[in-house]
């Protein structure tokens, strides 16, 4: 199977919202990425968090096996540093392998539930 994707992504709308309505963990507000890795070999992810009034965090480190998909809620990063709820941050994910990447954000801080998502920027 073909590789496909770039090797550097980025995106600058992250927010989690403190506020959260329903069941837990499952509808808990977050950000999420998916990431599909095509090739046949192992992808290692880093990740770099950046605010506004404060130096980048990271990395945060995963890895994406061959030809598979992971997602990743932004919640559940907590090494180095846990995401910081009610706090706009932005992203960039370096990759060892081409990968494509999605971003999604579920807010349920009401109860009417929202769920929004777009293709990360590639930024090679």
């Amino acid at each position: 199977m073909n590789r496909i994707g770039k090797l550097n992504w980025a995106f600058a709308g992250g927010h989690i919202p403190f506020a959260s309505t329903g069941e837990e963990p499952m509808f808990n507000s977050h950000d999420k990425i998916a990431i599909l890795n095509t090739a046949e070999e192992e992808a290692e992810i880093e990740i770099f968090i950046f605010y506004e009034n404060s130096a980048p965090v990271g990395s945060y480190s995963l890895k994406v096996k061959a030809q598979r998909l992971r997602k990743v809620r932004f919640n559940d990063l907590i090494d180095p540093e846990a995401i910081q709820l009610e706090r706009k941050f932005s992203c960039y994910l370096r990759s060892s392998l081409p990968v494509v990447v999605q971003f999604s954000r579920m807010d349920t801080g009401q109860a009417a539930n929202a769920v929004m998502g777009t293709i990360a920027f590639p930024a090679d």
